[in-house]
């Protein structure tokens, strides 16, 4: 998994020198657009600006923001107006994968890609040269990618085979797409599942066997897009809730899932005690085991007790 705390970093730093290029302000729904993600998030990210700036952290040390309706602009950048730039090596590797962008079947942002392209190339200069001796072939997800969007162009239904791995089951159902989205790092089809009868997220780099199907998609009414503000899991609060008690060691465990409640406890020293919600117990099971006697269930009992004869069954096949 990709670190979201890494691209919003990148995406901080190029924000106040996108602002300061624009001394009449930009709409937050203009800057959205521009850095690929939601009003929301650009919100978020000059919220954050707005404590940001020089040691000292006194007036006018710091980023300072003017505000006018859903316009906004930069007053004072605290010395963060100059562009990033990027590196020999990041240069070479923009143009390579925009080069293997534009050979994929299907690509709807052709023109676009291009344009990008002519503008990093002309930047790099001539390291760009360097890229040439680069041989990208397309992979099958990249295939995947654009049987999808040929799929959404068109507006047909697609018949896939995909893998769960919190199950470690390949199912086969059919879906009408809604949207592509890419979300730390990875392409994921939105759609309506018909298996399941509700919208679901499917990641591309699990999709085997994609067919687009003759006839039309055709999402019902309650198919709605997922709000993703919050995080990509967002367990429904009718899933059964889990509460661990997790070593010092496992702590992590609240900062990597949505937990509900977190509280220190003094046994295990340095612990915590945890509540998750989820709706596939397969996974809390395995989550437990993986993390090898730093996390115990304390309720479900049931779960606890299901864990305990996994871990038995297993200590007996190494015994035989």
């Amino acid at each position: 998994m990709s670190a979201p705390g890494t691209d919003r970093m990148t995406r901080l730093l190029a924000l106040v020198p996108y602002l300061e290029a624009r001394p009449d302000g930009v709409l937050l729904a203009d800057a959205a657009r521009d850095f690929g993600v939601t009003e929301a998030q650009v919100q978020k990210d000059l919220e954050l600006l707005w404590v940001c700036g020089l040691p000292g952290h006194g007036p006018g040390d710091l980023i300072d923001l003017s505000f006018e309706g859903d316009r906004v602009r930069v007053t004072d950048t605290a010395g963060l107006a100059r562009p990033l730039r990027l590196a020999t090596d990041e240069a070479v590797a923009l143009v390579v994968a925009l080069r293997a962008l534009l050979e994929l079947p299907g690509l709807a942002e052709t023109d676009a890609v291009s344009r990008a392209l002519v503008k990093v190339s002309a930047a790099a200069g001539e390291p760009v040269d360097l890229a040439g001796a680069v041989t990208v072939s397309i992979d099958a997800r990249a295939q995947t990618l654009a049987v999808v969007r040929r799929a959404l162009e068109t507006g047909r239904a697609l018949h896939l085979h995909y893998y769960v791995p919190s199950r470690d089951e390949r199912t086969e159902r059919t879906v009408d797409p809604m949207r592509l989205l890419l979300v730390e790092g990875h392409w994921y089809l939105e759609a309506w599942c018909r298996r399941v009868e509700g919208t679901r997220l499917f990641r591309l780099d699990r999709v085997d066997d994609l067919t687009v199907l003759d006839e039309p998609a055709a999402p019902p009414e309650q198919a709605q897009p997922r709000d993703l503000d919050d995080g990509l899991y967002q367990p429904g609060e009718d899933q059964p809730l889990v509460r661990l008690r997790l070593d010092r060691s496992a702590r992590w465990v609240a900062d990597y899932y949505p937990v509900e409640e977190s509280v220190p406890v003094d046994d295990p020293p340095g612990g915590l005690s945890v509540a998750v919600r989820t709706a596939d117990p397969a996974w809390a099971r395995r989550l437990v085991a993986s993390l090898g006697g730093a996390a115990r269930v304390e309720d479900p009992p049931e779960l606890a007790q299901e864990i305990a004869e996994a871990a038995r069954a297993a200590l007996a096949r190494y015994a035989d």
